[in-house]
């Protein structure tokens, strides 16, 4: 049995623009329905979500046959977590609240297996290895692990030339909204001040080589960040997709009877 191909790491390598959406509703379904509508990643999000391991897992498993790459944003860089998470079948994370070089260290350490990192090894417990029927499981899974950071504080970007000299970090990942708030504009991400400091860390992140990310559900700032160099951009998130078609459609309904009442 193959190991399965990181397609997110691999569209990084052939410098693809790729796009994606947010999943914060713990319903396989929710993941399926996502999975099939042409996006390049759909992430996971244990941080803010109502997620569990187990119902991550639920989410991996209807996303397998899909050509989408599923990434995972645990709650914190907590090793155990991380090796939880990499053993139900993750192969690429989006670890929060990344401060300093050394948190950044002990991310790489977490998710790779020696000599590279100390992940525990435990192939015959793990879907990743298809319970020890992967050949060769332990010497290729490195290859496919896709470790991306969140710098999201004033801290994070004073810090974020050290950062970006830590091996085995793939990314970096601008939390517009937290970044937002540690600047003293809480609530407002698109501020003048705010997106200035976004446009420099992407331009930097770039210019060190390692793929850059941001979440934005503004078409204009969209197009802006993907032209300051971000090539990996969350565009949407399925709580507010859903609750937005419920509003345009009952919308549409009213206008459609008040259009037969006159």
């Amino acid at each position: 049995m193959e190991l399965r191909r990181n397609l997110f790491l691999k569209g990084l390598q052939e410098d693809r623009s790729l796009l994606g959406c947010w999943l914060g509703i713990p319903d396989a379904s929710v993941a399926e329905i996502a999975a099939g509508a042409g996006y390049d990643w759909l992430l996971i999000d244990h941080e803010h979500a109502a997620f569990e391991v187990c119902d991550v897992l639920s989410h991996l498993r209807p996303m397998a046959p899909y050509p989408v790459e599923p990434i995972v944003r645990p709650v914190d860089d907590d090793p155990a977590l991380l090796k939880k998470l990499l053993e139900i079948g993750t192969q690429t994370f989006l670890v929060p609240m990344i401060d300093s070089a050394e948190q950044a260290q002990a991310c790489v350490q977490a998710v790779y297996f020696p000599p590279v990192g100390n992940r525990g090894v435990g192939s015959s417990l793990a879907r990743a290895a298809r319970w020890n029927q992967v050949e060769g499981y332990l010497s290729k899974a490195n290859n496919e692990i896709c470790l991306l950071i969140q710098a999201e504080s004033v801290k994070a970007l004073e810090n974020l030339d050290e950062i970006l000299q830590v091996d085995g970090i793939h990314g970096v990942f601008i939390g517009p909204s937290d970044l937002a708030a540690s600047m003293g504009f809480i609530g407002k991400p698109s501020a003048a001040e705010v997106v200035k400091e976004i446009d420099r860390a992407i331009k930097k992140i770039r210019a060190a080589g390692k793929a850059a990310g941001i979440l934005s559900l503004d078409p204009e700032m969209i197009a802006f960040y993907r032209e300051s160099g971000a090539n990996f951009v969350g565009v949407g998130v399925d709580t507010l997709l859903i609750a937005q078609g419920f509003k345009d459609r009952l919308q549409e309904a009213r206008g459609m009877n008040s259009r037969k009442s006159n």
